[in-house]
């Protein structure tokens, strides 16, 4: 059996009356349309609480979510439920899994394939390929840091013109106004600062929160590039 299972990520199943329209109100992505997607469910001040893929699987839907943060998400998502006769659970009937060799991760191409089956052997190399793409995820990496900031719009994890989302206002005020002053980077060292989020010693980087005048030290890949040229003043 190939190894490609990701066994850091779970999934979390939403099923019941209209789960898209549920989580659509929720999250910053357009979950009303084609999956799957990457989106955030924040703060109301338009900080990431968590992170998370969506996938359809019939009328119902799977958050391909970090394992360690499943338990708090659904927690989260059913204060947002009230009285709705949704479910909300974990599925360990399927696995999420991992392959270099494609381009179908909705935040970037360059990920490679991403699928939902049934549990195969542990994959490694994802985290040194997601992290070499600049690409970061799950809590300690994003936790509490403004959506933005965490490059959801270069990687497809925002939606503004889909409605109302949980910190919609700040996120849609710093859009408008081009107004991402910080960046979540990928930094090809090791040494702790007051900026470092995440350091993984095994593979010599770490992720940091940076000004985005201060990014000489970090691994700019060309979908970021872009976008920071773009917002430069003319």
């Amino acid at each position: 059996m190939a190894a490609t299972t990701l066994t850091d990520r779970t999934l979390v199943r939403l099923s019941g009356e209209d789960v898209r329209g549920f989580l659509q109100g929720l999250v910053t992505s357009d979950v009303a349309g084609e999956l799957p997607v990457w989106t955030g469910l924040l703060t109301p001040q338009g900080k990431c609480l968590f992170d998370f893929i969506v996938w359809a699987d019939g009328d119902d839907l799977l958050l391909d979510c970090e394992a360690d943060a499943a338990d708090d998400l659904i927690r989260r998502l059913s204060i947002y439920r009230l009285r709705r006769p949704i479910t909300i659970a974990r599925d360990d009937t399927l696995s999420v899994h991992w392959s270099p060799d494609g381009s179908d991760d909705p935040r970037l191409a360059e990920l490679g394939r991403r699928w939902l089956a049934e549990a195969s052997e542990p994959v490694s190399g994802w985290l040194e390929h997601r992290l070499r793409r600049g690409v970061c995820e799950g809590k300690a990496e994003l936790g509490d840091i403004l959506w933005l900031e965490c490059n959801a719009a270069e990687l497809n994890g925002v939606s503004f013109t889909k409605g109302c989302f949980v910190g919609q206002e700040n996120t849609a005020r710093m859009n408008w106004r081009s107004k991402v002053n910080r960046r979540l980077v990928v930094v090809p060292t090791v040494e702790n600062s007051a900026k470092t989020r995440a350091i993984y010693t095994e593979i010599g980087l770490s992720v940091q929160h940076l000004r985005v005048d201060a990014l000489e030290s970090a691994l700019i890949p060309d979908w970021l590039a872009a976008s920071l040229e773009s917002s430069e003043p003319a």
